[in-house]
């Protein structure tokens, strides 16, 4: 098998957030020897979520064997997801902005059991594709604040939103959210576009938006459109442009992802 460098578009900073992570997790543990060092298995944690490098491939790079690689990976991944800031540390950091985007996004998966009907829960009907509901949290300039734990794919995001308690805690804490409409309903706090009027009753049609409205919703989608930038960081990681791994671990993949994207 051959092997060459390579590299990938990840700080050192990540770098070091995860190692310095891994040396205190193996001091609480007591571990006395690895087969790599904390900086090595961090560097194959990152190859791993940056680049969605296989374990076979990651086994023959390293000079470890595969289970060790699963094993490494697991360990890493888990100690990143511990670190992952919870739902009321993101909402002291949007309190502090003039206000905060929020939006959902599908991350594919292929793990899933066909036979017994447990896929259809993770079959998003907007999207045609199974996969896993992830609501976003974003500052204006399109940062990310915060990702929610992975919901299957058929979850509405408005449900899903409620489910992981945001629309609460938005609404609880008065904090300015820009949204689309997928959130309509979703209390004062929560701006989203004008919608069409109601049905005419003389043609049966909607009637249209009127020009002051139009200009409203071309404000509303250049203040959303940073958002964006978010879905797009998360989506930058190849493990999760198609998760390969059981669903139940999608929360723990986008948490760690998150932390690493923090740690810029």
């Amino acid at each position: 098998m051959l092997v060459y460098p390579s590299s990938m578009p990840v700080s050192n900073r990540a770098l070091h957030t995860l190692s310095d992570a891994l040396r205190r997790h193996r001091k609480n543990l007591g571990s006395r020897w690895r087969r790599l060092p904390p900086g090595q298995q961090a560097l194959l944690v990152l190859a791993y979520l940056n680049k969605g490098e296989t374990y076979t491939a990651l086994a023959c790079g390293f000079g470890i064997g595969t289970t060790t690689v699963f094993r490494y990976v697991r360990e890493g991944v888990d100690v990143l997801a511990a670190a992952a800031p919870s739902l009321d540390e993101a909402l002291g950091v949007a309190r502090r902005k003039a206000f905060v985007i929020l939006d959902g996004t599908l991350l594919a998966i292929d793990r899933v059991g066909m036979g017994s009907g447990y896929d259809r829960a993770f079959y998003s009907g907007k999207h045609k594709r199974h996969g896993v509901n992830v609501q976003v949290l974003a500052d204006p300039a399109g940062r990310l604040v915060w990702a929610s734990p992975a919901l299957p794919g058929a979850r509405h995001d408005m449900g899903a939103a409620r489910e992981n308690g945001l629309i609460d805690a938005l609404s609880e804490h008065a904090i300015q959210v820009v949204a689309d409409t997928a959130y309509q309903g979703g209390g004062p706090a929560i701006r989203v576009p004008q919608r069409r009027r109601r049905l005419d009753p003389d043609t049966g049609r909607y009637r249209p938006l009127s020009q002051a409205q139009k200009q409203v919703n071309v404000a509303h989608a250049r203040q959303r459109g940073p958002g964006e930038r978010a879905n797009a960081q998360l989506k930058s990681w190849q493990v999760l442009r198609k998760i390969r791994s059981c669903p139940k671990r999608a929360t723990a993949l986008v948490q760690a992802v998150m932390v690493l994207i923090q740690a810029r």
